[in-house]
């Protein structure tokens, strides 16, 4: 009887201007416990998940049965223990953590040996962009872009030297409604200034200046302006931030939750201070996951 486990990491996705091509790995996870058995049967054992009633009916089984189909494979039954602290609806890649574990699942089960670029590719096929799912899988700061191929490109910046801290609101948003605000064009004159501002963000992080990045990462003009009015304390949350010591702080995702850049070794001590202003906000201090996708 074989056994296997699957954890995937959260991902934050656009980081201000980075806006659907960048994306950063952090320390929550789904963590999978998977065994071949003679049926399917999904175990949650989290809070965070609902009941499953119909295993057909489960997100990462569709996933799974639909890369196993792409492959003309038969997905065998298996026993999955789900585990999660990743919230739901929450802009931090709940949905890209799912879709790369049931990739994974069909993977380990039909034998597929796929290649880290495969899964990149199948799971960016599904989300419709990568700025999730490619952190999610290599681990890191990671920058991709769909070119008019569709084939996915990806580059994985140095470590960050940075602690993170995570916002999270009791109030989901889902991402289609995040989209929705959003304008359907931008002027050249708009697209040019907004792009301008993400090759600064990108430079003054690889040159290691993070109050810079921190500025620039404030700076967005693809998305943010358009989905502040949608986030639960947006001004306030990035003012106190900003007063306490953090470099920047933007929407995490699609939101509602807003992720901070602080100083490395001061993350809880923010955190502490920011909880005083939100207790009912969930305040999390977090660490960069660095490694990504992981199977035992």
């Amino acid at each position: 009887m074989r056994r296997f486990t699957i954890q995937v990491p959260a991902s934050s996705a656009n980081i201000g201007p980075g806006f659907d091509s960048l994306g950063l790995a952090v320390n929550l996870h789904l963590k999978l416990e998977v065994t071949e058995t003679d049926k399917w049967e999904f175990e949650h054992r989290s809070s965070l998940l609902g009941p499953v009633t119909n295993y057909e009916e489960h997100f990462i089984y569709k996933i799974a049965k639909q890369i196993a189909a792409r492959h003309n494979k038969e997905l065998r039954p298996c026993k999955v223990i789900e585990t999660s602290d990743i919230p739901l609806a929450r802009g931090l890649g709940s949905s890209s953590s799912a879709v790369l574990a049931g990739i994974e699942i069909a993977n380990q089960i039909c034998h597929l040996s796929l290649t880290t670029e495969e899964k990149l590719q199948y799971g960016t096929d599904i989300e419709g962009h990568p700025d999730n799912i490619a952190p999610a899988l290599y681990g890191g700061l990671v920058i991709a872009a769909i070119t008019g191929d569709q084939e996915t490109h990806w580059v994985r910046l140095p470590e960050i030297k940075s602690d993170i801290i995570v916002h999270i609101p009791n109030v989901e948003l889902k991402t289609e409604q995040a989209r929705g605000v959003l304008p359907e064009s931008y002027s050249r004159g708009q697209a040019t200034s907004a792009s301008a501002v993400s090759n600064v963000l990108i430079a003054a992080l690889l040159s290691g200046d993070y109050s810079l990045a921190g500025k620039m990462m404030e700076k967005d003009l693809f998305h943010e302006p358009y989905r502040a009015d949608l986030i639960p304390n947006y001004h306030h949350i990035r003012n106190a931030a900003k007063e306490y010591g953090a470099y920047g702080t933007v929407i995490s995702g699609a939101g509602p939750t807003m992720i901070s850049f602080v100083p490395k070794g001061e993350g809880e001590t923010i955190a502490s201070q920011m909880r005083k202003l939100l207790p009912d906000y969930e305040i999390k201090a977090l660490q960069v996951d660095q490694t990504g996708l992981k199977v035992d």
